[in-house]
């Protein structure tokens, strides 16, 4: 009787088994299917594969170029603003630097004529007349600022000349250097007295120095008041060349300026010394000045 009833069990057992052998085995299969790849398959992944790979390779280096144009335009944008930045604070210091040189130069000049007696007006060279052969200059101030005819002009290394043209705002210099502005002169060591006339656009020569006198080269010449035009003391030049001939009563005497007139800047002009001819002419510029107006 159990012998009997035992089959059904048995059967079912049996059935449930190979049920599930057969699903492993299915699962098995179909894992390796996945797995595994056909011929057409790795015809494509071999074909496909290396231009993906140049591809991928293109499009990274063109990212790569683009960053670094991308970085380099903006750098450049960068050096073009930093260089402006520069060129502007080198201007700035260039400005700053040659303000400090004019201050240097106006106060030497202040110095200098603070001796004097005379008022002193500061001035600006703004030209050189070029048909004179660098012997007249034109400053800056003129009548409205209290300059007059054959006011003396000077600067902290010596005399220049005396104003010999005016108008309301602007003045013309005669130098040293032109023949026709003379200069009464004391020899600072022999205290010998002499004419100097203006020679070229560097030198002048001195006249009248007897051949006695012991005047050597490097004697300092300055004026000697005489003429009522220049104050006395005012430094003229040094003495360059002297020759002395075997006839004649006098030496021929060439002087270096005391100013570098090819570096001229600033001066000072000297005003409050008058005669009644300066002041007739003053008086007759002032009424041709008013009448234009």
């Amino acid at each position: 009787m159990n012998i009997v009833s035992d089959k059904p069990i048995r059967s079912k057992i049996i059935i449930n088994t190979v049920v599930i052998l057969l699903s492993l085995f299915s699962y098995t299969r179909r894992d390796d299917v996945l797995q595994q790849t056909s011929a057409f398959d790795n015809l494509l992944v071999d074909t496909f594969a290396p231009l993906q790979k140049g591809m991928s390779f293109i499009q990274t280096s063109i990212q790569d170029v683009l960053g670094h144009y991308i970085a380099n335009v903006g750098a450049s944008k960068n050096n073009v603003v930093l260089k402006k930045q520069v060129e502007e604070y080198k201007s700035q210091l260039f400005s700053m630097d040659e303000l400090n040189r004019e201050n240097e130069r106006l106060k030497e000049l202040l110095k200098f004529s603070s001796d004097l007696t005379l008022n002193r007006v500061l001035a600006q060279v703004i030209a050189w007349d070029a048909s004179s052969d660098l012997k007249v200059l034109r400053i800056n101030k003129g009548l409205k600022q209290g300059l007059r005819l054959q006011d003396p002009v000077i600067t902290a290394q010596g005399l220049v000349g005396y104003i010999y043209r005016i108008t309301g705002h602007f003045a013309d210099v005669l130098t040293i250097l032109d023949p026709n502005n003379r200069v009464d002169i004391l020899v600072e060591r022999t205290r010998s007295n002499g004419v100097l006339e203006g020679y070229s656009s560097s030198s002048a020569i001195l006249k009248y120095i007897s051949r006695t006198e012991p005047v050597i080269l490097g004697d300092i010449l300055m004026t000697s008041g005489l003429g009522n035009v220049y104050p006395k003391g005012i430094r003229v030049g040094t003495i360059s060349r002297i020759e002395r001939e075997s006839y004649g009563i006098t030496q021929y005497i060439e002087v270096t300026p005391s100013v570098d007139f090819g570096k001229l800047e600033e001066v000072v002009v000297l005003t409050g010394q008058f005669n009644s001819q300066k002041l007739k002419e003053i008086d007759a510029l002032e009424n041709q000045d008013d009448h234009s107006k």
